[in-house]
């Protein structure tokens, strides 16, 4: 019998792909943290063993054990060199699986996963490197023999669409299935909607868009109707998991059952969906059951319907312990904080994966700025709530005093507080006339020193302005301005004098490019009052180009780039984003013998430049038990 092309045989009915092969890996002893993939080499027998139980129960597709078969991933497990030897050799095993069954008509899926690592401006992997890996894994997948690429369970668009790039310019010959996966929410992890992803994967070259993995039936049934509405000419496949995990006695449960998978599969061939199957969770059972499901031509699906899911938003009652900011600021450690812009709309992905990128690599707290140069953004306290609940990293709120009167300034720092919110940089903020709207509201009841004064002697005892009791006091720790380049030091160390004396806690200055600007500012300021006895996080902005350092050096004030620095990123040319990271890793290092730490502002949505930054100043620290 001559096997149909794949592509033939998706235009006579759906294909039953398989189901789950690390659930059934880890069923059969083999730990959660090893490296599925290498069983390809050193336990073949028990990868094909799975393989036949999916050919046994019906399955038309059966894919690779090699989901996280790419260069990043082995890496982990130290087994980045034989990248092409784990594919090739997981392409081979299912391909003798299928040839020694009495299924010659199964097609074999060369499974490609996500590469496990951030792409920038996320994180430090490139695009072009991201290619790279994938194409090395897909050329050993189709040199072993696979019908088809399917790559599954990504959630960055831009990351398969660099899969999809590699798959056509390695072998173009062979069909290509391209899946995302959603959150609870029906987005993606960085909040695409399936009509932004159905849009977004068709396109010449790709020939099944889908949805795989996410929460279970009755979601991927929902998103897949969304998805056809936005690509009605597209073909699509479904590959849920067995519902939402649950832990139960040390291992992960999955809870919906082989027929309830029956069910889903009659309801998405009704649907036109061309290949169904499983992913985490579902086993030869579920395939069974799904395989006689479709071939009853009697058998009707249910409409499966998810209820809204909905969270409990309460908190639990504030401890008014202090903030671990505070904490390491007492204890004398380095501290690096990056400062991050919240964003124009109502999408919080991409900040939320930017912040969860810095604290992987050694932020200790990311600083939100509030409506930066008067342009309008999310609320910054409600961002510092998400990012600390959501990345679980400490945060600092941006509170600039103009167009605020009181009652809204003490109204929004308690509801800031009751949130978690417990560090605070009080600022000025921008002039609404230089922004989006120059015709807003731009008057103030209180100056930067009065708002310090405001938290640290009314709202932290426990009163408002009026001294009015508010019933438990809160426990902000203050920050405020500092500006090493003034043109008049002595009045901006009059100033400060003055922020210090109402209960500042901790200076953050604007950025500077050499360390002996600090030095010339901090021995003014001794000659006159003795040393600085506040913590001090020194400002440092990773220059982009040469044009960046112009802008920066003659048009925003308290920023000077001296001429040795302007010409090192001339002479850099295409390479001046990376030398504006080597200045500022140089700098910060100097940074960490004379000041508490950091403050980090990356330009341009790079949060990955700051990453490079940020590992300079922690590895010595690490390395020195600091």
């Amino acid at each position: 019998m001559t096997k149909r092309g794949f592509r033939e045989r998706l235009g006579r009915g759906p294909v039953l792909a398989d189901g789950a092969m690390g659930t059934l890996l880890h069923s059969r002893g083999v730990p959660l943290d090893a490296c599925f993939d290498e069983l390809n080499l050193s336990n073949p027998a028990l990868v094909e063993e799975i393989h036949r139980a999916y050919l046994e129960a019906g399955a038309d597709l059966i894919e690779t054990n090699t989901f996280g078969a790419n260069r990043f991933k082995l890496a982990g497990h130290g087994l980045e060199d034989r990248v092409a030897e784990i594919n090739r050799a997981g392409a081979m095993l299912a391909r003798r699986a299928v040839e020694a069954s009495s299924r010659p008509d199964v097609y074999v899926a060369g499974s490609v996963g996500p590469l496990g690592v951030r792409l920038a401006p996320f994180g430090r992997v490139t695009s072009e490197q991201a290619y790279r890996a994938f194409r090395e894994q897909i050329e050993a997948l189709c040199a072993g023999g696979v019908d088809v690429l399917m790559l599954e369970t990504f959630s960055d668009l831009r990351e398969i669409q660099e899969a999809v790039r590699a798959a056509r310019d390695v072998c173009p010959e062979r069909p290509l299935i391209a899946q995302i996966t959603f959150t609870r929410d029906d987005r993606t992890l960085l909040g695409d909607t399936p009509r932004q992803v159905a849009e977004a994967l068709s396109e010449p070259g790709v020939d099944v868009i889908g949805v795989n993995c996410s929460n279970g039936p009755a979601q991927i049934t929902r998103i897949v109707r969304l998805m056809r509405a936005a690509a009605p000419q597209s073909r699509f496949s479904a590959l849920p998991n067995a519902g939402w995990p649950e832990y139960v006695g040390g291992r992960v449960m999955y809870p919906a059952g082989p027929e309830y998978f029956a069910d889903f599969a009659v309801t998405l061939r009704d649907l036109g969906v061309d290949v169904i199957g499983g992913c985490c969770g579902t086993t030869p059972d579920h395939i069974a059951a799904m395989r006689a499901a479709l071939d009853d031509p009697a058998r009707r699906g249910h409409v499966i319907e998810l209820a809204e899911v909905r969270e409990s938003a309460e908190e639990e009652g504030a401890t008014h312990a202090p903030s671990e900011l505070a904490r390491k600021l007492a204890r004398g450690e380095q501290v690096v904080a990056v400062e991050v812009s919240p964003p124009r709309g109502i999408v919080t992905e991409k900040v939320l994966r930017a912040a969860q990128m810095l604290r992987e690599v050694g932020a200790d707290v990311i600083d939100v700025t509030d409506t930066p140069m008067a342009r309008m953004r999310m609320s910054a306290w409600a961002v510092c709530h998400l990012l600390q609940r959501e990345a679980g990293v400490e945060t600092v709120l941006h509170f600039p005093t103009r167009g605020r009167n009181l009652l809204r300034v003490q109204g929004d720092l308690l509801a800031a507080h009751a949130l978690g919110v417990r560090n605070l940089f009080v600022i000025m903020g921008d002039p609404t006339h230089i922004g989006d709207y120059p015709d807003a509201a731009d008057n103030y009841d209180i100056v930067p020193s009065g708002l310090v004064r405001l938290i640290k002697q009314s709202l932290n005892r426990g009163q408002d302005w009026a001294g009015n009791r508010i019933g438990q006091p809160t426990n902000f720790l203050v920050s405020c301005a500092l500006n090493l380049n003034a043109p008049d030091p002595d009045r901006e160390i009059r100033v400060l004098r003055k922020k210090i004396e109402n209960g500042a806690d901790y200076l953050i200055t604007q950025p500077i490019y050499d360390i002996a600007t600090y030095e010339r500012f901090m021995e003014r300021y001794e000659a006159r009052h003795g040393p600085l006895d506040k913590p001090v996080l020194v400002g440092v902005l990773p220059l982009y180009s040469v044009r960046h350092a112009a802008f920066l050096h003659n048009e925003v004030p308290g920023i000077s780039i001296p001429a040795a620095i302007r010409e090192r990123i001339e002479a850099a040319g295409e390479d001046a984003p990376q030398e504006g990271v080597r200045i500022a890793q140089e700098l910060a290092q100097q940074i960490v013998g004379v000041a508490a730490g950091v403050y980090l502002m990356p330009q341009f949505g790079r949060y990955d430049l700051a990453a490079g930054v940020i590992e300079a100043v922690k590895t010595p620290l690490s390395a020195s038990g600091g």
